[in-house]
């Protein structure tokens, strides 16, 4: 049975590409938003997008952030770093027993070509100290560009996907796989540092080379 997923600043470029790529494979999405109206608007965007795609009664819908949060068996934070800890701290009721997916990269404005880890190590390690061991963090997704989930491409990256569960990595690396993209366990919240880390670069090759570069892991089966 398919988790009911929230994705917390989904009318974003990477919220709204995610949601929308486990939409068209069969999920229950909800946009969360600080605005109601504007998640819902989106929410009905997409569903007509989708439905115009071929896709039969795509389960999109949008409410606050916080709602949001409440009504998703699995949540995943997209939004800016300077974000992260208020908009956490905010839903930090409604996460309890969950997994999170945080796709926060710590970029700092306008140095973000610029490798700049926060004092925890990552943002992934900030929101598991922050939200405790009753919420299971799994950071993934920095290393993708918006850009190839919008348009709808599949196969133009891998995702590393850290945290300390084995069991809730697997989870979310289910849903990697199911938007077509492979996911690969990358070992503990901790390691997260290395993915965060990643974006800077991508970022500044995508600049000097005019791409929308991702990243590929070599010799594995």
């Amino acid at each position: 049975m398919k988790k009911t997923l929230a994705v917390i600043g989904g009318t974003g470029d990477l919220g709204s590409g995610l949601a929308k790529r486990w939409a068209e494979a069969g999920y229950a999405v909800i946009l969360g938003s600080r605005d109601s109206a504007k998640a819902e608007a989106a929410a009905e965007a997409m569903r007509v997008e989708l439905v115009e795609k071929g896709v039969a009664e795509p389960d999109i819908r949008g409410l606050d952030n916080l709602a949001a949060a409440q009504a998703g068996e699995l949540v995943v934070l997209t939004v800016p770093f300077s974000q992260q800890r208020p908009m956490l701290e905010q839903i930090r009721p409604a996460l309890d027993g969950k997994i999170l997916v945080d796709v926060t990269v710590p970029l700092v404005p306008p140095k973000v070509m610029r490798v700049q880890l926060p004092a925890e190590g990552s943002a992934g390690v900030l929101a598991q100290q922050l939200l405790g061991d009753s919420v299971r963090v799994v950071s993934a997704f920095q290393n993708v560009a918006a850009h190839h989930l919008q348009a709808g491409n599949r196969d133009v990256c891998d995702v590393l996907v850290c945290g300390d569960s084995k069991e809730a990595r697997a989870e979310v690396i289910e849903l990697v796989d199911a938007i077509g993209l492979r996911g690969l366990h990358a070992g503990s919240i901790n390691n997260s540092a290395a993915a965060e880390a990643l974006t800077s670069l991508l970022i500044f090759m995508n600049k000097h080379y005019g791409g929308h570069a991702g990243i590929r892991i070599t010799g594995l089966d």
